[in-house]
């Protein structure tokens, strides 16, 4: 669906992309994650082609965006993190509006209006004033504006910036359910939310690629090994004893005991969360919860987008 090769793009004696390659198959979901200034909105341009690259070879769905920029265009769906919506018009109105710019005729247009606002759960603002809408409200209404067309490509910027926390599952929700007939790509420096929501990372520091795969894939490529705190019920030496027998564990820590259960941090090469609760259970040993726990695959994170050093000279 997207295929990127060796993109780079510069801004006078500022090279913001440089030397980008990677590809996104069709109905995947990729989180594209990188701090403020890594680069990431204006690789997103170069995807919706309102930007020409300054070498590089970019495909949408097949076309190229320099080549053929109104048929990439007509491909793409975008959300910018300040989506283009005017406060004067109805929410309807407005959505008829757009699907009329995107090419759609007068009905194809109401059709998919109807359509969307009922996807995106808009049907009961349809005459709501954009600029009464809540923030919430509209960030569903810029999603609506960029699937009007029914992109084959849909790219998300920031999406959950400024939601409050119920907001943020709402649209969460909303962004995995779009998975099944867009190909997405969610930009974002917001780790937990990315991860959540993506089936696959592309983490981007100036202006480079410089780690991609799954969570579990950066995890354990790149911080070296899987973490889980587990609170078990039943007997803490026999507890320690089962995990002393395992030899994927390398290293394991009490970190509390109550009455009943003992809270304990495991770390091992592999993903064993099977395999432990199995071994647990069979010993008669309760699993009261297991966690991954997910401040491994932020510290890797961190590690990877900061700056590199900077030489003496």
């Amino acid at each position: 669906m997207v295929v990127v090769e060796h993109l780079t793009k510069d801004y006078g004696a500022l090279r913001a992309l440089d030397d980008l390659s990677f590809e996104i198959r069709k109905g995947e979901c990729v989180g594209f994650l990188g701090l403020n200034g890594a680069g990431k909105s204006t690789a997103l341009k170069v995807l919706c082609a309102y930007l020409i690259p300054t070498s590089g070879i970019v495909r949408v769905d097949g076309w190229d965006t320099v080549e053929n920029p109104i048929q990439v265009r007509r491909k793409v769906g975008f959300l910018p993190e300040d989506p283009p919506l005017y406060g004067d018009m109805e929410v309807g109105t407005y959505l008829l509006y757009v699907g009329r710019l995107r090419g759609l005729s007068k009905r194809q247009s109401r059709l998919r209006m109807e359509a969307v606002e009922d996807r995106i759960s808009l049907r009961d603002v349809h005459r709501e004033p954009v600029a009464q809408l809540s923030f919430g409200y509209r960030r569903r209404l810029g999603i609506a504006q960029a699937v009007i067309h029914e992109p084959s490509l849909l790219i998300l910027d920031e999406p959950t910036s400024g939601l409050d926390p119920v907001q943020i599952v709402e649209m969460r929700s909303l962004v995995q359910g779009l998975k099944g007939s867009h190909t997405v790509l969610v930009s974002s420096h917001n780790l937990s939310e990315i991860s959540r929501t993506c089936d696959r990372l592309l983490v981007i520091q100036a202006g480079r690629i410089v780690a991609q795969g799954s969570e579990e894939e950066l995890s354990k490529a790149l911080a070296g090994r899987f973490v889980l705190e587990v609170e078990v019920r039943g007997s803490r030496q026999e507890l320690v004893a089962y995990l002393r027998s395992l030899p994927a564990i390398e290293h394991y820590e009490v970190r509390g005991e109550r009455p009943s259960s003992t809270l304990v941090r495991i770390e091992s090469k592999d993903d064993i969360r099977e395999t432990l609760n199995h071994g647990l259970v069979e010993r008669g040993l309760g699993v009261l919860e297991m966690r991954r726990v997910e401040k491994e695959l932020e510290s890797v994170f961190l590690r990877l987008t900061q700056p590199p050093p900077q030489t003496a000279s």
